[in-house]
Formats: C-alpha cells, sequence, structure tokens
C-alpha cells in the first residue's frame, strides 16, 4: 500500500526529490553569493530536466542561505513556483546566549519558523512542512493549533514529520484530525534498519537495529510518503574512497559497480532503484549541488531490480546471511 500521490496546482510529486541542504555556501553568517546563486540555478535546471519537481529544504540549512538563495531563483524566473512543490522543516534551534542546541515544537516557534521560510524563500505558501526531529517536549494540542492557524491563513497546505516513530506519529494524530503526508527517515544500502526491523522480528539481534519497529509498516497503513534522507549514503557505493571500510561495503560497491555495467547506466541509479524498488514507495531525497551527480541518480525511477538482485544487494550490504 503506497501513500496517496502529493498533488497540487496540478502537480504530482516526482519520486524523486531534489535537497536543497548544500545550496547557499558555508554554514556560517557570511552573506550568499552571485555565484552561489547561480548554482542553485543550475541545480534547479538539473533537477526539471530530470523530472524532479519536488525541492526539500528546511530553515536550517546553511542557516537560511539555502532558502534565501532559492527565493532568488524563484523572483528572478517568473512562473517557475507554478511549476515545482515546495517542501521545507522546521524545529531544530541551534545553541544560542540563552539555551544550548534544542528541539522546539512550540506553537509560537512553529509558525514564527513558518514566517521566516515564506519570507526567505519569497513566496505566499508552503506545499509541506514538516517537523525536523522528535520534540520530547511535544505538545500535540499546541502543534495542532499551530498547524490549524498556518493552514486556515493559506500559509501551509500539507503537514508531515521527520525521524519519528510510528508512536510519535500516532500521539501527534490525536490532536490533529489531518493527514501527515510525510515522514523523513534516514534509509538507504548502508542504513538498513528500517529493513532489518522487520526481518529480525523474534529474533536475538533484532533489540539492537535501532530503527522504530511497526513504523515502516504503519506509515505504509496511514499512507503517509516515506521519503528517505541520505539515500546515496554519502557516495558508499558510487565512488567515494573505500580505504578502511569493511568487507561487507567493499563487496557491496563491486556489485553495485557489476549491476550498473550490466544494466548500462550509473552506480547512483542501482542505489536508488533499491531504494525504490520496495513496496513502500518510498521517496529518496537526494541531497546534491552538483548537476551532474544529480543526472547520474536520474535513470533510477526508469529502472527495474529483479528480486534477486535486490536481495543480492541487501544481503552483502548486511555482510550476513538471512536468518
Amino acid at each position: 500500500m503506497n501513500a496517496l500521490p502529493l498533488q497540487h496546482h496540478g502537480l504530482t510529486a516526482s519520486r524523486l526529490v531534489l535537497g536543497c541542504m548544500h545550496l547557499g555556501g558555508t554554514w556560517d553568517r557570511s552573506a550568499p553569493t552571485a555565484e552561489h546563486v547561480q548554482r542553485a540555478h543550475e541545480v534547479v535546471d538539473a533537477a526539471l530536466a530530470q523530472g524532479i519537481n519536488l525541492f526539500d529544504h528546511a530553515d536550517i540549512y546553511t542557516l537560511g542561505k539555502s532558502e534565501q538563495v532559492f527565493g532568488q531563483v524563484l523572483k528572478a524566473r517568473p512562473g517557475l513556483r507554478e511549476r515545482i512543490l515546495l517542501q521545507s522543516k522546521c524545529g531544530i534551534r541551534f545553541p544560542d546566549e540563552s539555551a544550548p542546541g534544542r528541539y522546539d515544537f512550540s506553537r509560537e516557534h512553529i509558525v514564527s519558523s513558518v514566517e521566516g521560510i515564506l519570507s526567505r524563500l519569497g513566496v505566499e505558501s508552503l506545499d509541506i512542512l514538516l517537523l525536523h526531529r522528535p520534540d520530547p517536549l511535544m505538545e500535540p494540542d499546541e502543534v495542532a493549533e499551530a498547524f490549524r492557524g498556518l493552514k486556515a491563513s493559506g500559509k501551509v497546505r500539507h503537514f508531515g514529520v521527520s525521524n519519528m516513530s510510528a508512536g510519535q506519529i500516532k500521539l501527534l494524530r490525536a490532536a490533529w484530525d489531518e493527514p501527515l503526508v510525510a515522514n523523513q527517515l534516514e534509509m538507504s544500502l548502508e542504513k538498513l534498519g528500517w529493513v532489518e526491523s522487520g526481518v529480525l522480528v523474534n529474533q536475538p539481534p533484532g533489540a539492537h537495529v535501532g530503527f522504530p519497529e511497526g513504523t515502516l509498516e504503519y506509515c505504509r497503513l496511514e499512507r503517509i510518503q516515506l521519503q528517505a534522507w541520505g539515500p546515496l549514503a554519502q557516495g558508499l557505493y558510487s565512488g567515494r574512497s573505500l580505504e578502511g571500510q569493511p568487507e561487507s561495503v567493499r563487496e557491496t560497491a563491486a556489485l553495485v559497480g557489476r549491476l550498473a555495467e550490466a544494466k548500462q547506466t550509473t552506480r547512483e541509479a542501482i542505489v536508488l532503484a533499491w531504494l525504490l524498488k520496495h513496496p513502500a514507495g518510498i521517496q529518496p531525497v537526494i541531497g546534491t549541488s552538483n548537476a551532474g551527480r544529480l543526472a547520474a541518480c536520474a535513470d533510477a525511477s526508469r529502472l527495474s531490480l529483479t528480486r534477486e538482485e535486490w536481495y543480492a544487494l541487501y544481503v552483502s550490504s548486511r555482510g550476513a546471511r538471512m536468518p
């Protein structure tokens, strides 16, 4: 059972998402340059050329400069906003003079964060707002109050979460009576907890997986779109140096290479196709500002791995036979 396809102003969200984390330059208070804006133009063009129309932001990315340079792209290109879907996240606060780094799902912070996001992007509304990381002090009623106000004002159309377990989503849903459209989790051929938590049910190693059991299944049942951050594992299987890596990583990278050669595609496409094969309808969020690497990913949505190829990659990556 897959999530409902996200649609707005005639658009259906693409299977691949462009993560904008690296736009805007460095993670400091320096102002973005014309070069940073030009890079954003190039990446947007590369994404659109590959059929990608969903762009993922967060209010903290390069301390707001990611959204700022993207906003300059939108300002320079009238009509582009109606061709794309915009998603951003809030809830992480960096250390300041009053407190350490923390998470904040208070109504005040959510609302003020959205105001800042919209201002930096230069738009009137977001298609999706995600809560970035679970706040231990979350009051579901307060979050729901923020959501209702933002939706009623037309500032946010849909809401979702990031890095949340099934239990945390259920708690939030107790106060929010509309669908949560997405849950963004770290999922890749390297980070296998989302698969292992199901495979290792009733097995002693399952106690050490670390991925909340039942979350994948809950999201599928509730038709919550699973989005995968870090889907390429920072290039681990597609060209990054393997010096010092365990044998399972080296063998998996070699297998990825052989499959790419056999299917006349890129290693990036194979790694992403492995995620896309899963029946949950996972939506990889590709976090790159390199137009060439983005193009290398594009073939993934056109590939079809067999069950045997999927398991070959999985078993190789886990470094042990199936239990």
